[in-house]
């Protein structure tokens, strides 16, 4: 009987120790999963981006093997990303390509209520209304049309100001949409990505990407049939896409992030 007693008291106190013990992944957001990043490159980061897409910041870089917390994922412009955060470092928030994560995570990702708010900040602000044809032909009263002559002289600067405008937004000589700012590079292992200036030549489908150093120096790579083929360093080149987005390795240290859209024109 004292064994009996015993035994009911000991499983009383271990109880509540039990409940205590409990992870803390138990109060996560329902739908949450833990997933495993994988399928890289070797030494190969994982870009955890601010955004679901391939222009998006890249807010940290994880390799193979990390656990993160996936939320949930979603479809844009026909690719799957998943909302995730480190489970090491809750300050590492983002969005990664689903098919780098492992389980997936089917459930709807938690909306990003700021995203609207950065999006309305993005906007060019709109030109100033243009006054009506009666007030830029003098303000004419009905008593007092505007002469011939300045109908004339008025519709003329209207078509010149259209044709600049028309000549302005066709030109196709300028650079590529993301070649004047530059490209993310990286010259040296641990060395954080900064800006490599850029110009690229494309000739018979293919293309000739001269990237500049800040430090010095210059690396060209050249795309063959819509990829990154080689280069012009003995090193091997490599690379892994995400969406448009070509994440370029040359030997074990050089990393370079090149759109289709530079690249290719497209």
């Amino acid at each position: 009987m004292k064994r009996k007693v015993t035994l009911r008291s000991s499983l009383l106190i271990a109880a509540p120790l039990c409940l205590a013990a409990l992870p803390a992944l138990a109060q996560d957001a329902p739908g949450t999963i833990i997933s495993i990043i994988g399928g890289l490159a070797p030494d190969d980061l994982l870009n955890i981006r601010a955004t679901a897409s391939a222009g998006g910041k890249i807010e940290a870089r994880l390799p193979n093997g990390s656990a993160v917390k996936n939320f949930g994922c979603k479809t844009v412009n026909n690719y799957p990303w998943c909302k995730v955060e480190d489970t090491q470092d809750a300050h590492i928030t983002g969005w990664a390509p689903a098919r780098y994560l492992s389980p997936n995570n089917p459930a709807s990702p938690p909306e990003d209520t700021a995203a609207p708010a950065d999006a309305a900040a993005a906007q060019p602000p709109l030109e100033e209304p243009q006054p009506d044809i009666a007030a830029r032909l003098g303000g004419g009263e009905p008593a007092d049309p505007p002469s011939a002559a300045e109908i004339v002289r008025t519709a003329m600067l209207d078509a010149y100001g259209l044709a600049f405008v028309t000549s302005a937004s066709t030109e196709s000589d300028g650079p590529a949409p993301d070649a004047a700012g530059g490209i993310p590079c990286a010259r040296h292992i641990g060395q954080p990505m900064t800006r490599c200036d850029v110009s690229v030549a494309r000739k018979d489908g293919d293309s000739t990407v001269t990237l500049n150093w800040p430090d010095g120096g210059a690396r060209v790579i050249i795309f063959h049939n819509g990829q990154p083929a080689r280069s012009d360093s003995p090193d091997e080149l490599r690379f892994t896409r995400e969406g448009t987005l070509n994440m370029i390795r040359v030997g074990v240290s050089e990393r370079f992030e090149i759109t289709d859209q530079l690249a290719l024109g497209e």
